[in-house]
């Protein structure tokens, strides 16, 4: 029963992350060319959901198992910047590159290939050794679960409000960031309390270390992901197939393998980061991840920069 539950809610991550386009390379592209922060809000906004989800899991005593943290290094850090230059060699990140494939664009099937050519590639450094240290999350879950309950009955009067304001139907609702990132931050903590390190990044940094245990139930949670993200994309109109040039398809080959290798040194890529490290207050999490943004921001910042330079060079 607890796979069927699973499936389900990987499925509907994959599906939420279709519709709302969740991507921390989109999120920073909108910060860097529009100068809005709605997508970046909306991640960080996911983050909390899922440290709300963490909370009422781990009071009803179903999180078995509370993902380890790991020690603040060298490591989290050139993790962080090799899977910055990565996502943007790649186009997208890992959630981001779930949603493309749901979309129809072939050449991203290249970047789970990629992704575990670099862990393999990484396999010969060390791997991290977990601390068996407790979340300051969970620690503290019995007092906060008081304040989650009445928070989350405040936000869904929010939503149901901000529809009837606005005049959307359901189906376009779901599509805004905000209200996509909120389902996924819960349906992803679900599928965790489950099968722990189950999304496709994880599965494929654990194969390239020669881990195997668990990896029939993340095959089936990664297939209902993409599925969920292939409905998304049908139900949005947004499912097109494009066949990819060689180009492109080695181009997402070496992004992903850049990527690949980032998530081995964290551990982790930036969907673990944001779900699980960040709500669980892990600080090699939000160091791994803010030298994530930090990379991303930086080149897309570089990039407009030059852009600029060379509209007004005469």
């Amino acid at each position: 029963m607890h796979i069927l539950i699973a499936a389900i809610a990987a499925g509907v991550t994959g599906f939420a992350n279709q519709r709302g386009s969740t991507c921390t390379v989109a999120a920073l592209e909108e910060v860097v060319v529009k100068g809005r922060f709605k997508r970046l809000i909306a991640l960080f906004e996911a983050s909390l959901w899922a440290a709300m989800s963490f909370v009422l899991l781990s009071e009803a005593h179903l999180l078995h198992v509370v993902p380890p943290a790991y020690s603040v290094g060298i490591g989290a850090v050139a993790g962080g910047v090799l899977f910055g230059i990565g996502a943007l060699v790649n186009g997208a990140c890992i959630f981001g590159t779930v949603a493309r494939i749901g979309s129809g664009e072939l050449r991203y099937l290249a970047t789970p290939l990629g992704f575990y050519l670099g862990g393999l590639a990484s396999a010969c450094i060390p791997a991290r050794v977990p601390l068996d240290s407790r979340s300051p999350l969970i620690a503290a879950a019995t007092g906060i679960a008081i304040l989650i309950v009445p928070l989350i009955v405040a936000r869904l009067y929010m939503h149901f409000r901000n529809m009837r304001r606005t005049g959307s139907t359901l189906r376009k609702y779901l599509s805004l960031p905000h209200v996509a990132t909120t389902i996924i931050g819960v349906t992803f903590v679900i599928a965790l309390a489950s099968q722990q390190d189950w999304t496709y990044s994880d599965a494929l940094t654990d194969l390239a270390r020669g881990i195997t245990s668990g990896e029939g139930l993340k095959a089936i949670l990664a297939f209902a992901l993409l599925l969920g993200a292939i409905l998304g994309g049908i139900t949005a109109g947004r499912f097109k197939i494009v066949t990819p040039d060689l180009a492109s398809f080695l181009r997402c080959l070496a992004g992903g393998a850049l990527m690949g290798a980032g998530a081995l040194l964290i551990p982790g890529g930036n969907t673990g980061l944001a779900l699980v490290g960040l709500p669980l207050l892990r600080p090699y999490a939000w160091l791994a991840f803010l030298s994530i943004c930090i990379t991303i921001y930086s080149a897309l910042r570089l990039s407009a920069l030059r852009k600029e330079l060379l509209t007004q060079t005469p």
